[in-house]
């Protein structure tokens, strides 16, 4: 289909004119006459480059491009008024023969750095929500191919463009156009590309954790990871454990919240194997997988209960990041576990006040069954310790309390180990996902260890005070490693617009701190 924006014939004369002005002030503005060949959409390129704040100061890419054209950008920018603030664009059109379209991004400070009060890198979260910004810009107006200015860090601007295109719109009729991206003006497409695993690494979490809970049941959300491995077949085994296997392994926990559906449950079971002959024990990581939580009998407000279909963010996130560390080929060895089951009502559900006993022989009050997630990883934390690995990371959309706590600017991290906090926290400056670390004091093992009729309460004893400590307090009865981290992500599971090159919707975080978490423990 062959289409002629009006507005980039406008734009385009527009543009034209101010030059002219600007140029020839002592003349009257003409009316110019603008013929444009009409192209096909597909065909239609674009470029992101950008801009720091203060006096015109353009990065080294930009600055480049400007000299390619003329001084035609800079004197565009000059003619259109003040500078371009953190976040904000211009549109060109027509001023280079091979991009149509232009889009100039303010970019903040150009001494932008890791921040200690923020608990980032402020460089690169600036350059992740400058290249969003562009390459959106530039999808509403139907460019199928960008090329984006690297900014000195073309991982974060891959991440920034993989990251900020990202829509999931595969059950709509009408759909936004498929945009391509490269990097332009710099020699460093290593690190481009290594950017852009990165951001497909948490788009394929947000793609889990955004899916409806009919398409990513148990089972279908272990056949896409089983699919998303086979490239890596030779460095990956993964076992997808029915049913039986779960109660030979006499996991009364998980099966107590899986039995009140009809979808059965699976435990997926992933090894990575990217450093065969190395003799260190295994990195483990554990995610919460309730690919759907209607609360069972403790039954959810219907109100937002449709967000629950991403109540498996914690095995999302975990599969995804094993998913990037074999495609970026991280030369170490991972085993991943995630639960997997639906916490449904039903005549067979678990009922508040029963009891049932873990994988280690405990047996836990269930006084609320919408504390499900605690009791699924309880079993999957107890058969971790089966691989006498070097650190335990279990991730989970745990508690509403998290949320409160922290809401989205962080994930919370309950952790015995100052070594696997100290590796986390890097991580997350690094990718601007952030974590904060919260306190697993005996004063909540006290309220999860008071019990009525059992070794353990699924809730604390003061129920609604302190829930997410009280949580992390509940999973650690069931760790005798010495480095173990539970991440508690339920306050950072979806995006409003908190986090600038998302779009609203499932987050996919945080993927890539695991990522990261997984490549800096390896060296210690």
């Amino acid at each position: 289909m062959l289409v002629v924006r009006k507005a980039v014939q406008s734009a385009v004369r527009k543009n034209i004119n101010r030059s002219f002005s600007a140029s020839r002030p002592h003349l009257k503005e003409r009316n110019v006459s603008i013929y444009l060949t009409v192209l096909p959409l597909s065909s239609m390129g674009g470029s992101c480059v950008f801009v720091y704040e203060g006096a015109l100061h353009l990065t080294e890419s930009a600055a480049r491009f400007d000299q390619s054209v003329c001084g035609k950008l800079s004197e565009l920018l000059h003619i259109a008024g003040p500078g371009l603030k953190k976040g904000k664009n211009r549109i060109f059109y027509g001023i280079h023969q091979d991009f149509p379209c232009v889009a100039v991004v303010g970019l903040g400070k150009s001494d932008s750095g890791v921040c200690g009060a923020e608990n980032w890198d402020a460089g690169k979260e600036n350059i992740r929500h400058a290249v969003s910004v562009g390459c959106r810009s530039l999808q509403e107006l139907e460019v199928s191919h960008v090329e984006v200015d690297g900014c000195g860090d073309p991982q974060s601007a891959a991440e920034g463009a993989v990251l900020g295109l990202f829509n999931y719109d595969q059950l709509k009729s009408k759909k936004k156009i498929k945009v391509t991206t490269q990097l332009h003006g710099s020699s460093d497409v290593d690190c481009w590309k290594k950017g852009v695993v990165y951001g497909e690494g948490q788009n394929l979490a947000r793609f889990l954790m955004e899916a409806p809970a009919n398409h990513i049941t148990p089972t279908a959300f272990a056949s896409t990871i089983e699919e998303k491995l086979a490239p890596h077949a030779e460095r990956v085994t993964i076992s997808k454990r029915s049913q039986a296997w779960i109660e030979e392994q006499q996991m009364g926990a998980f099966l107590s919240v899986a039995k009140g559906s009809e979808e059965p449950p699976v435990f997926l079971e992933l090894h990575y194997n990217g450093s065969p002959d190395s003799k260190q024990p295994p990195l483990l990581l554990v995610g919460k997988g309730i690919t759907f939580d209607s609360g069972g009998i403790s039954l959810k407000p219907s109100v937002s209960m449709d967000a629950m279909r991403a109540d498996m963010g914690g095995a999302a996130t975990v599969c995804a990041s094993i998913v990037t560390a074999a495609a970026l080929n991280l030369p170490v060895n991972i085993i991943g576990l995630a639960p997997l089951c639906e916490n449904m009502p039903s005549g067979k559900a678990t009922k508040p006040g029963d009891v049932v006993r873990a994988k280690n022989g405990k047996t836990i009050q269930v006084d609320n069954t919408d504390a499900e997630g605690r009791l699924i990883l309880a079993d999957a934390l107890c058969y971790a310790h089966a691989f006498h690995p070097k650190a335990i990371v279990n991730v989970a959309t745990l508690t509403g309390a998290m949320d409160v706590a922290l809401g989205s600017a962080a994930t919370g991290v309950f952790t015995n180990s100052d070594w696997l906090w100290e590796q986390l926290h890097k991580a997350s400056v690094v990718t601007g996902d952030r974590v904060w670390r919260m306190p697993l004091f005996q004063h909540y093992s006290k309220q999860v260890t008071d019990s009525q009729l059992a070794d353990l309460n699924n809730i604390g004893k003061y129920s609604r005070s302190g829930g997410a400590c009280t949580a992390a307090a509940f999973l650690r009865e069931f760790v005798t490693a010495p480095h173990w981290a539970h991440l508690d992500i339920a306050g950072v599971m979806s995006n409003k617009d908190e986090i600038p090159y998302l779009r609203k919707g499932m987050s996919g975080r945080p993927t890539r701190t695991l990522v990261d978490e997984l490549r800096f423990s390896r060296h210690v």
